[in-house]
């Protein structure tokens, strides 16, 4: 088993079995996030550097516009696209196995968790992980320690307000703010 086999049964939302060859590819590519994010946050790097190591982390080029404030975590970074005039915040957390995708001119507050992985309930199962993406369409605002679960999506131009716990999808162009988060205003 390769990341690409890996890549594909997580992006059909397969679920992952904890003591599978996919969960052992997933180990040996956390690690690697591990690697990059130390560099990544183990002292001052220049906006370029940030950059260059967020491309390594990601596979992907990662946009000259783009800005972040490290420290940011990842124990995944292959599944996480992040699109062009992005900022994001220091202490951000991505759990991106399932996927996050980020589009253009977002804002992540500080301490902002994306969590794509759910485990069975059932506790024989527990250890398997069951993915699910979460998309960010373009102009969206995260405020500060905002926590996005599995599968949702929040549209274009929305606002999530500080301390949210987003569990549903959130439509364009609105405010929703509280844990679970809801709908408190239209754009």
């Amino acid at each position: 088993m390769e990341l690409d086999d890996l890549l594909a049964a997580l992006n059909a939302g397969e679920r992952i079995t904890g003591d599978s060859p996919l969960h052992a590819v997933m180990h040996r590519t956390s690690q690697e996030a591990l690697r990059i994010t130390g560099e990544l946050n183990g002292g001052y790097q220049e906006p370029e550097r940030v950059r260059e190591l967020l491309t390594a982390l990601t596979g992907r080029a990662v946009d000259e516009t783009v800005a972040v404030f490290p420290p940011l975590h990842s124990d995944f970074g292959r599944n996480l696209t992040i699109g062009r005039r992005v900022f994001i915040n220091s202490g951000c957390r991505f759990q991106d196995q399932g996927g996050v995708v980020i589009g253009d001119d977002c804002l992540i507050g500080h301490n902002a968790v994306f969590a794509t992985l759910n485990h069975d309930l059932a506790p024989e199962r527990r250890a398997d992980m069951l993915p699910a993406p979460i998309t960010l369409g373009r102009r969206v605002w995260l405020g500060a320690n905002v926590t996005v679960l599995p599968g949702v999506t929040i549209g274009d131009n929305s606002v999530v307000g500080a301390g949210s716990v987003v569990t549903k999808d959130v439509p364009a162009n609105t405010v929703a703010v509280g844990s679970p988060a809801r709908l408190v205003r239209h754009l």
